[in-house]
């Protein structure tokens, strides 16, 4: 992973201000973005070939955006000036051992004339809108979706907009937000990709977060006794602080305004650390009470804490589940939580945390033991991937553990943190998966409650409602042979059911084929279009 965070700081503040001037220069909309559009013409002045400059967005647009940062842009700059002075430009340059504050801004051939003589923008036939195509099932043209530019600039403004104009009328219209997942706001869409860590108490959550972090974070406790009691989501800030949970669902600016709908207490048990750190501008965790066993997990926590995780596995690019070799018991109410985590099995990864503390042949038993409890819990046919170390900052115990099992740990840990390396990479891949997954989820869900409106008699509606309530599964089976949607995707009955008995049901829309098909159309020809429009300008 290209290492963008670090480019200002490895840079001059006399290139900078040059840099400066040329992005303010190539920025034709003033946003703070620099679009592929833009982009192929500016970089087009330093006579690289194509094949190079193709490269070159690629490690600089390292997130796949679709845009460029004044950090990327920096970034994009040195490469530019690398390949202008021989060198081979590849993801592992700018991580070698070049001095990022030698390097000289690029030759830009015609920049400077151009700088002197116009105060206009380099760039000046991109038309104003994108428009991103949709099919019109009744005619043969394409009709232009058109959004205003300065709202598309990438594709999570696209996703943005195609949610607000086609996805978002069909949740509301069929309350896909009650039974399912809390609408978007524009800050869902913007968040940087999270991280949740989820296990027992003295699994090693918060310390698996210092060893990624090297360093404490503010709030962070550690102990053998239950000392992380509330959620604690650690992001980058220019300042270390605690925020409290009632302040951050009050902010406009963080993706956490939905929560307060868990209420008071729940807010009082959550809040936001902030610490600048590289590593914290392009992920954020999220540390998480330790969940019950024993005796504790029959004491009644004061909120919804499966439903909190539910909000947050929704919104995690990855969830760490932390075992201990000692604590492999998964207790009821770790059982409830993993529940929650139906339909987010590819974010799930398992470690099994602390490996060093048994030896070679407890860890084989330790290592099957815990198999088999995943086996009955996730409910899943393939076998789970289990990570196996010691996530912390002390030397591997080498009296328990031998050189061959040490080498596996470092193996198993090194590849576990490539795949959180790589998950800033894949965020905009992930938001465009997990968006056509829940489009296709509020179509399901359209269908169900259409179902359910076209079942209720004109009289005796009381006990109908209690008739179709109970035969859910009957109302499930016309949906799937009418709409032909495969079984596998429908909600769980018991679920729905719970939240289906506080509405009534004569108040539901009948199914309205107009949203059905914009969302089928955003589906098949919005976003890839969008994927088209936002690509390397160089491929």
């Amino acid at each position: 992973m290209v290492n963008v965070s670090g480019s200002i700081a490895s840079c001059s503040k006399d290139d900078q201000k040059i840099y400066q001037k040329w992005f303010d220069y190539v920025d034709s909309d003033g946003d703070g973005r620099i679009t592929g559009d833009d982009a192929t013409k500016f970089f087009a002045m330093s006579n690289i070939e194509k094949a190079e400059l193709k490269q070159i967005w690629t490690i600089a647009d390292s997130k796949r955006q679709g845009f460029l940062g004044f950090k990327e842009f920096i970034t994009a700059m040195q490469l530019i000036f690398l390949a202008q002075t021989g060198h081979e430009i590849n993801a592992d340059l700018m991580k070698s051992n070049v001095d990022l504050e030698l390097l000289e801004p690029p030759e830009m051939e015609g920049l400077d004339s151009l700088l002197e003589n116009h105060s206009g923008s380099l760039i000046t036939h991109i038309p104003e809108t994108n428009v991103i195509m949709t099919i019109d099932h009744m005619s043969p043209k394409p009709i232009p979706f058109h959004t205003p530019r300065e709202k598309v600039t990438s594709i999570i403004d696209g996703l943005k907009v195609l949610y607000n104009e086609k996805l978002k009328p069909l949740e509301v219209a069929y309350h896909f937000n009650d039974f399912a997942c809390p609408l978007l706001s524009d800050t869902d869409f913007d968040a940087k990709p999270m991280v949740m860590l989820l296990g027992q108490y003295s699994t090693g959550k918060t310390t698996f977060i210092k060893h990624i972090l090297k360093g404490n974070y503010p709030g962070a406790h550690i102990g053998p006794e239950p000392t992380t009691d509330r959620f604690i989501v650690v992001m980058g800030g220019p300042h270390e602080i605690t925020i409290p949970g009632h302040t951050i669902a009050v902010h406009a600016d963080m993706p956490f305004t939905a929560l307060s709908t868990f209420g008071g207490t729940f807010l009082s048990k959550f809040e936001c650390s902030q610490m600048a750190h590289p590593l914290l501008e392009h992920m954020t965790f999220v540390d998480t009470p330790g969940v019950l066993s024993g005796e504790k997990q029959h004491t009644q926590r004061s909120y919804d804490y499966p439903g909190a995780i539910k909000w947050f596995s929704h919104r995690c690019d990855i969830i760490i589940l932390l075992f201990d070799p000692t604590k492999l018991d998964i207790s009821d109410e770790f059982k409830r939580v993993i529940s929650s985590l139906r339909g987010q099995d590819d974010k799930i990864r398992v470690v099994l945390n602390k490996a060093d503390q048994v030896d070679t042949q407890q860890l084989m038993r330790v290592y099957g033991a815990l198999m088999w409890s995943l086996g009955k819990v996730l409910k899943t046919p393939e076998v789970t991937r289990v990570y196996i170390g010691s996530f912390n900052d002390k030397p591997i115990n080498e009296e328990m553990v031998d050189p061959k099992s040490k080498e596996l740990f470092e193996k198993e840990q090194d590849d576990l943190l490539v795949d959180l390396k790589d998950i800033p990479k894949k965020a905009s891949d992930r938001r465009i998966n997990e968006f056509v997954n829940r489009a296709r989820g509020a179509k399901i869900h359209a269908y169900i409650i259409s179902q359910l409106k076209k079942e209720m008699p004109m009289v005796g509606k009381s006990k109908a409602k209690q008739k179709l309530m109970k035969n859910l599964h009957g109302v499930f089976e016309k949906v799937q042979k009418e709409y032909h949607v495969p079984t596998c995707d429908f909600p769980e009955v018991e679920n729905f059911r719970q939240v289906l008995s506080a509405f009534n049901f004569d108040k539901f829309e009948k199914l309205k084929p107009k949203m059905i098909e914009a969302v089928d159309d955003m589906i098949r020809f919005d976003i890839p279009n969008l994927l088209k429009n936002f690509r390397n300008p160089y491929e």
